[in-house]
């Protein structure tokens, strides 16, 4: 496998000459369509209060997803509007205010803490500080696995131990048996940036996936791994160890997972993005091509902002280059002797 970083920057030139020429076929949505991490109809209503300064549609859309254990779109909304409140905070002041003890507020308000503790150059001493912040949204309601999703993320920035990982884990999985948060966390303390290694990143993702329903986004865990791999190999300058055919095994089973939703769809959006990127690193160009038809104007920060500070345009010349390709009669390989490598070390 060559440097992901070299296949990227030839996979830029093809999209700016792409940009230039004329239109191949009709194709995903219009650049100018599409949007970066964009709202859908059910969260949108509550930023746009947020922005005004009202708390009440966050705190609604919230607890419905609670009420009605909706886990994993209460955790995809809370990411979301404690991205927002990441740098305008006034409209939780309020709601901390009003409802000092509200489930759905204390775990907006731990989750924004952990996230600023992570950005801080004394990271470890300040995610203990607000430990405690943690443990109060997790007993705010029982039921919830998402603070313990919070809690696994954090126990990875203190350098938890193994024991104590497997301690929280359990916790999480007790309440919400394949909650996809949770295995994310999970898998990124696995990971070889942290306390596991590639492999043992796969080995998880990938009986993960064997355990969990057909439509779940448990499924997709084993793309993320192969994400993780090539992001590193890249950095590193060298060639993995692992199997070139796991990274197209979990590209395979992510796009059947891809499958099971509506073009459009914002839910597996984010899964779909990261896919899309996979297969591009893979040379599968009109599988790639076919994810961003997917896709249409959903993009998503991640897996874009994770190589470029420009995570839209990003996306959008990754989406042109790999339609130049699919549509070229020599499309760039990413392997001299063929386009997916089969069943060898890379």
């Amino acid at each position: 496998m060559v440097c992901t970083m070299a296949f990227l920057r030839a996979l830029l030139r093809t999209a700016r000459m792409v940009r230039h020429s004329s239109p191949l076929s009709a194709g995903p949505a219009a650049d100018d369509a599409v949007l970066l991490d964009a709202p859908d109809e059910r969260l949108s209503p509550a930023l746009v209060a947020a922005a005004l300064g009202d708390h009440e549609p966050a705190a609604k859309l919230l607890a419905t997803t609670r009420d009605a254990a909706d886990w994993e779109n209460r955790d995809r909304y809370l990411d979301r509007l404690v991205a927002f409140a990441r740098n305008r905070d006034g409209w939780l002041v309020d709601w901390l205010a009003a409802a000092p003890r509200d489930p759905d507020a204390l775990l907006v308000k731990a989750e924004l803490s952990v996230r600023r503790a992570w950005e801080s150059p004394a990271r470890a001493e300040r995610l203990r500080e607000v430990a405690p912040l943690i443990t109060a949204a997790a007993d705010a309601d029982p039921r919830d696995p998402v603070p313990w999703r919070l809690a696994l993320d954090h126990a990875r920035g203190t350098h938890a131990t193994h024991t104590a990982f497997e301690s929280l884990w359990e916790q999480a999985v007790r309440r919400s048996a394949h909650h996809y948060g949770c295995h994310v966390a999970a898998l990124r303390y696995l990971s070889a940036a942290w306390y596991g290694s590639h492999r043992e990143c796969f080995d998880f993702a990938e009986q993960a996936a064997e355990d969990a329903r057909p439509d779940s986004l448990v499924q997709a865990l084993p793309v993320r791994a192969a994400f993780a791999l090539l992001l590193d190999s890249q950095a590193a300058g060298r060639t993995t160890s692992v199997l070139e055919e796991r990274i197209d095994a979990a590209a395979d089973l992510a796009i059947r997972l891809s499958a099971a939703y509506r073009p459009g769809d914002p839910w597996p959006a984010e899964v779909r993005n990261l896919l899309a990127y996979v297969l591009l690193a893979r040379g599968r160009w009109a599988e790639a091509l076919h994810q961003f038809h997917l896709i249409g104007r959903h993009a998503t920060s991640f897996p874009w902002s994770s190589v470029s500070d420009d995570a839209l345009g990003r996306f959008l010349d990754a989406r042109d280059g790999a339609r130049l390709q699919a549509a070229s009669p020599t499309p760039l390989r990413n392997r001299a002797d063929h386009g997916r490598p089969r069943g060898h070390y890379a």
